[in-house]
């Protein structure tokens, strides 16, 4: 080893000496995360073995277990222990996208429930947003999407029958609405609006969700040619679905 070698290697020893105990910890545990060492789903060692191996104090060992499940990097299961958080699968923010891809990215299997698929009358706001009457018949599902058999969106849809008069007798456990829906009324135009929001109790009960965990909504409009043609409103748990904001083609609606 030349003596350039020996002195960059002390200063990155010496780097990683001065670091707090927790985060040595940290980045220990992302090593083994990023090595393949410690996989998805893994249990990690208790609190205790931890302090054992380090020779720092439970607390320490605490807070980098805490900041790396704030981060979405591990899951902490009351009484159960501490384990590598599977990834979570990602949608693009600027560009529609379906649901089963982002899942399949993520190296996860998609499925999906359908909750509810009706012929309904449009209320007075969904009427004004595809541009229909008060009253006027519409297409509605609920449909829950999870990832490994977990929920990760509650997709709340409304259709203009004009745009997509096949809609209701597609079976959207084989084929997902942006599946069908890219086919049928390719998009030309869209609108998202995110906002974080307190889901109701039913939608909890649908998402598998804790009380109090946090949730993004992202509502959208298509249009295809003139007309508009759905209206949607997509419930993400936000510790099992991340919403990135990035510039692509436009793959549905």
């Amino acid at each position: 080893m030349t003596n350039a070698s020996v002195s960059n290697a002390s200063v990155t020893d010496n780097a990683v000496a001065v670091l707090p105990h927790y985060q040595r910890i940290k980045q220990s545990i992302l090593q083994r995360i990023h090595s393949g060492e410690l996989k998805a789903n893994d249990r990690l060692p208790s609190e205790h073995e931890f302090v054992a191996e380090w020779g720092v104090s439970r607390m320490t060992v605490n807070r980098a277990l805490r900041e790396l499940t704030a981060e979405g990097v591990l899951t902490r299961v009351q009484g159960a222990g501490t384990y590598v958080a599977p990834e979570r699968p990602e949608s693009t923010v600027l560009e529609i996208r379906d649901i089963r891809d982002d899942i399949a990215a993520a190296g996860q299997s998609h499925s999906a429930r359908v909750v509810t698929l009706e012929t309904a009358e449009a209320g007075a706001d969904i009427a004004a947003d595809l541009g229909l009457s008060t009253a006027s018949p519409v297409y509605h599902s609920v449909i829950v999407h999870s990832a490994d058999g977990r929920p990760v969106q509650l997709e709340d849809r409304f259709v203009n029958p004009v745009a997509a008069p096949g809609y209701m007798e597609q079976d959207f456990t084989r084929i997902t609405p942006t599946e069908y829906l890219m086919r049928s009324c390719p998009v030309t135009a869209f609108d998202h609006v995110i906002q974080a929001v307190v889901p109701t109790t039913a939608e909890r009960r649908l998402l598998k969700m804790s009380k109090g965990e946090p949730c993004l909504a992202l509502l959208r409009t298509t249009w295809s040619g003139g007309t508009c043609a759905t209206r949607t409103r997509m419930l993400h748990p936000g510790s099992r679905h991340v919403l990135r904001s990035g510039q692509g083609p436009i793959h549905g609606i």
